[in-house]
């Protein structure tokens, strides 16, 4: 019998190419500012179209300013440049732009799902490595270089050989204060950065089941950092009611066709994965990373592992750690809220409650970056803003902002960040900067308290 990546594989498989490899039908494209005019303006330049303008999207992004009042300039050398000209190209091209201003810009990953674009059983690409993120409606979603874009754009298709697949099963119920991004760090420092190499996953068990859809997407977007091909989680009623009324889904009768056929997405009972990993949540503990790999992440209440070789050394070296250290009263300069992994309604709305009548420690830079302007705007309806702002926090425009560092916004070298990211890496939010990452409810009580802190 089979998986459900064989299901999606196999309903969009075109034909078999001489090499091994198989032509993919891609349903969705999505681009953005930093990448998206190389591949807009190699096609025009090869005197090809977008096959299918509808179903190609460009979000700006990546390198938009995050500060109020911003336009098109940006702290980023030549950002400008990348703003407008992905703008032009992708208007000649006659695809929709979520453009700065726009009521509906905001991250790729968080804008696609929350407008139904990405929908059970579709195929999406992105230059982006974290369009796995999307694959927690049900759809097949993983990320491409500029140069495939442009292919995708023109022909619809990509060349692929297929990945093998493995079953990641959380069985059991999750400790109070535990989320899916303590999940998927347990499961990448149990395993390894490179634990899922290649690998298609497909994220099961009861406390998956149980996670609400945000949660399920910041789980898909961190199978990135587990080095997967993609991720994706069977659709069922949760997804169901988290996507009907949203503006791309299907409406009327046609709803019901589409839950008739999405009902069917799902792994069959008795199906083989190539490889199978089962984690018991009622184990898993809130999680810190301590180095510069997700891989090198521990338990909040934990110390930095001993170990050995040369990328431990200069990962301690980095970080200014020592073997044996306590990670929970290290000092903090600056906390981050944000990202296409936990800059959501619910993850704003649970750092908030943590955040509501306290005070950022003195020291402290803390940002707080909405995943897009609905959500921005959301949050602001409900109050989250003036919650923020109240304790000290910078309250800002959707956009990637110090997700990563592209030349633009950073931290100060050598100063230690607390992060609701997804990357940890040497000079991720600025050259120099010392990055750890966690859930947004300990980003949110490390700020209060100006060291790592568990959430009360």
């Amino acid at each position: 019998m089979t998986t459900l990546f064989d299901k999606l594989w196999d309903a969009h498989a075109i034909a078999e190419t001489p090499g091994g490899a198989t032509i993919i039908a891609i349903d969705r494209v999505f681009l953005h500012e930093r990448t998206g005019a190389a591949a807009l303006n190699s096609l025009a330049a090869a005197g090809r179209r977008v096959v299918d303008p509808s179903r190609a999207f460009v979000a700006m992004d990546h390198i938009v300013d995050t500060l109020p009042g911003r336009g098109d300039t940006t702290l980023m050398p030549g950002g400008t440049a990348f703003i407008t000209e992905t703008r032009s190209a992708a208007r000649a091209a006659g695809i929709t732009v979520f453009d700065i201003g726009d009521p509906d810009q905001g991250i790729v990953h968080v804008v696609s799902p929350e407008l139904g674009i990405v929908l059970p059983g579709l195929t999406l690409v992105a230059p982006d490595s974290h369009t796995c993120t999307q694959g927690a409606v049900g759809a097949l979603a993983w990320g491409i270089g500029s140069t495939e874009a442009e292919h995708a754009l023109a022909t619809g298709s990509l060349r692929l050989q297929k990945p093998p697949t493995m079953r990641v099963s959380f069985e059991g119920e999750l400790p109070a204060g535990v989320t899916a991004k303590d999940m998927a760090l347990a499961l990448i420092a149990a395993h390894g950065a490179a634990g899922g190499q290649g690998h298609a996953i497909e994220f099961a068990g009861s406390a998956v089941r149980e996670l609400a859809m945000e949660a399920r997407m910041t789980l898909c977007n961190m199978a990135t950092e587990f080095a997967a091909f993609s991720a994706v989680i069977a659709p069922d009623d949760v997804t169901f009611a988290w996507l009907k009324g949203r503006r791309y889904a299907p409406s009327g009768p046609m709803w019901e066709r589409a839950l008739a056929d999405w009902r069917g997405l799902r792994s069959d009972p008795d199906a083989v994965f190539d490889r199978d990993i089962s984690i018991d949540a009622a184990t898993l503990r809130p999680m810190i990373s301590w180095g510069t790999s997700p891989a090198q992440s521990v338990a909040i209440t934990g110390v930095v592992p001993a170990g050995a070789g040369a990328a431990y050394d200069k990962a301690l070296a980095y970080m200014g750690l020592a073997p044996g250290q306590a990670l929970a009263g290290l000092a903090i300069d600056g906390a981050f809220i944000g990202s296409c992994t936990n800059s959501r309604l619910a993850d704003l709305q649970r750092a908030a409650a943590i955040v509501a009548g306290r005070r950022v420690a003195p020291g402290v830079r803390a940002i707080v970056v909405p995943g897009s302007s609905a959500v921005k705007r959301a949050a602001e309806a409900l109050g989250l803003d003036r919650i923020f702002t109240a304790a000290g926090f910078e309250w800002r425009e959707s956009g990637c902002s110090m997700c990563f560092y592209a030349g633009g916004e950073s931290f100060g070298a050598g100063q230690r960040v607390i992060s609701s990211t997804n990357r940890n890496f040497e000079s991720r939010q600025g050259p120099g900067t010392r990055t750890h990452i966690a859930s947004p409810e300990v980003v949110a009580a490390s700020a209060i308290a100006g060291c790592i802190a568990a959430a009360a």
